[in-house]
């Protein structure tokens, strides 16, 4: 008695795998089971794809209102600015003539703004609580230089100071404040001039899309930058755009009701990916339990441990996946809908969460294709070569990153790719895939023989390695485990454990159903003898 329940617990278990290997369609025929999950995942495709893009344009607006902004306040506030910046800065001037002009430039502009501004500009009030224009300089405490015989006296300690303007001191007629000491600079020991004030916007093409408006702040930073004293002093133009709530709304028409549609339909994609992320997690922990029988049967019966490869066939990566992409949809759900009703104006952080959750959606699509054989061959090749392609990366990746620090520290200055670690990184990436060869080579100025024949052995040793060696070695990886997996297409994959337990399913009688029994088993399905060695994942 005692062996025939060890056989009928061993159906069941064989049974249970069966079933757990199965694709929904072969689940549906088998047991009639609905499958949920996979009816669960179209919708929730076309939910999040549908959410996304309607984020996608609205986000579109306000990233295009900024910039336009940006770009109108450089052509307001800074004299003689040609529309193009200068590197990473917007203008410059060369004479201190020049400096008095740009900086007196921006502060009437600032006075006139409302006269001159084609956007709906007012001014704001700043961390003080007031409104108008805070200039500030610094400069070295004592500097006595004198160039013609070579000596310098300096201290470098720096000190600031700062000057406010108000509306009613910038309407003065004639300007005093123009007059004022705090303008006569000593331009031997200055280090900067810096520009600050706050505006104020709203967005008003908002409404034409059906939506509340937003209204910003926009915190300005006009810099001369003088620090090099190379006889050129730089511009920059820094516009930080706060999104705020809009108070005293009053807008007639269909917005608000856009709005609570809008909401109504976030709410139902996180319900819809409540349902996922429940479903994915209960059939994880499912697996996890019938690993945990399948390895105490094996050791009890065969006296040996299930190895490692067997273990992770019960751990679906496919439901991971589906776990982040959900719990990423309901945190980016949830901060669209605090944006929609204007409590929350973190679009950045809710596009990264929409777009990668809508990304890893789209990539789990290839887990129902790989029920495919055909369409299986990308997951297998995958699967089969990334140990491989990690440990060569590795390995190459310290060579890249030789050539990064030293194209870096050599070429930096003679070269405007060049010139920052992260340029630099870019620039070789994309020489290895083939782009922007020549400018590269020609780009490098010729001041320095040295440096011109450094560069020039530089680039070459570095193109011939990677194109020619590096990444031939690392298409070849790829092609040999697509080779590997077609021959096991062809002729078998290597049987493991797991797959020969379930393959004695067809040798054993039905399961009957025992009084100790505590399970209700069926009979073993019968499946296509070619499909035995295919284990799909569910």
């Amino acid at each position: 008695m005692a062996h025939r329940d060890s056989d009928v617990q061993e159906e069941c278990l064989r049974e249970d795998l069966k079933f757990y290997f199965m694709n929904p369609c072969e689940k549906f025929r088998a047991r009639h089971q609905i499958p949920w999950k996979l009816g669960l995942q179209i919708l929730k495709i076309v939910m999040v794809t549908t959410q996304l893009v309607r984020f996608g344009l609205s986000n579109q607006l306000v990233v295009a209102f900024k910039e336009e902004n940006t770009v109108a306040f450089k052509y307001l506030f800074l004299k003689g600015y040609s529309g193009i910046d200068e590197d990473n800065y917007s203008c410059s001037v060369y004479t201190q003539e020049d400096a008095y002009e740009s900086i007196f430039y921006a502060i009437n502009q600032y006075h006139r703004l409302k006269n001159i501004s084609l956007g709906t500009l007012s001014y704001g009030e700043n961390e003080e609580n007031r409104i108008g224009l805070k200039v500030c300089k610094q400069h070295y405490k004592t500097r006595a230089m004198f160039p013609s015989n070579e000596t310098l006296n300096s201290d470098s300690n720096t000190e600031a100071d700062c000057l406010h303007l108000d509306l009613q001191a910038l309407s003065e007629n004639p300007p005093g404040w123009k007059n004022s000491s705090f303008f006569r600079l000593e331009f031997y020991r200055l280090l900067q001039v810096e520009i600050s004030f706050h505006l104020k916007g709203i967005d008003l093409q908002r409404i034409l899309s059906r939506e509340l408006p937003d209204c910003y702040v926009f915190q300005n930073t006009i810099t001369f930058d003088n620090k090099a004293h190379s006889g050129k002093i730089k511009i920059y133009f820094d516009s930080n755009a706060n999104i705020e709530e809009c108070k005293g709304l009053n807008i007639s028409g269909s917005g608000q009701k856009n709005t609570q549609y809008v909401l109504a339909f976030d709410a139902f994609v996180i319900v819809i990916c409540l349902a996922s992320l429940t479903l994915c997690t209960r059939s994880i922990f499912l697996a996890l339990s019938l690993r945990k029988r399948f390895v105490h049967f094996f050791l009890e019966k065969y006296k040996r441990h299930v190895c490692n490869a067997d273990k992770w066939e019960f751990v679906n990566g496919w439901y991971i996946l589906v776990i982040i992409s959900d719990l990423m949809t309901v945190v980016g759900s949830i901060l669209k809908m605090e944006i929609q009703v204007k409590n929350l104006t973190n679009y950045d952080l809710c596009s990264i969460l929409l777009g990668t959750s809508t990304l890893l959606v789209w990539v789990g699509v290839i887990r129902y294709l790989g029920y495919f054989q055909k369409y299986n061959v990308l997951i297998l090749t995958m699967q089969a070569s990334l140990p491989k392609v990690l440990r060569f990366c590795a390995c190459a990746g310290m060579i890249y990153l030789g050539y990064t620090f030293c194209g870096w520290i050599v070429l930096g200055p003679y070269h405007n790719k060049f010139v920052g670690l992260n340029t630099v990184s870019e620039c070789l990436f994309s020489l290895v895939n083939g782009d922007d060869m020549f400018a590269t080579f020609a780009q490098i100025q010729q001041k320095s023989i040295l440096v011109w024949l450094f560069s020039r052995l530089y680039l070459y040793s570095f193109i011939s390695l990677f194109i020619y060696m590096i990444l031939s070695l690392f298409i070849a990886l790829i092609t040999d485990s697509y080779d590997t997996i077609k021959k096991y297409q062809q002729n078998g994959f290597p049987v493991t454990d797991l797959q020969a337990f379930l393959k004695e399913c067809g040798s054993r009688g039905q399961c009957q159903k025992q009084p100790s029994a505590l399970q209700c088993c069926v009979c073993c399905l019968r499946r296509k003898e070619s499909d035995d060695h295919l284990i799909l994942p569910n």
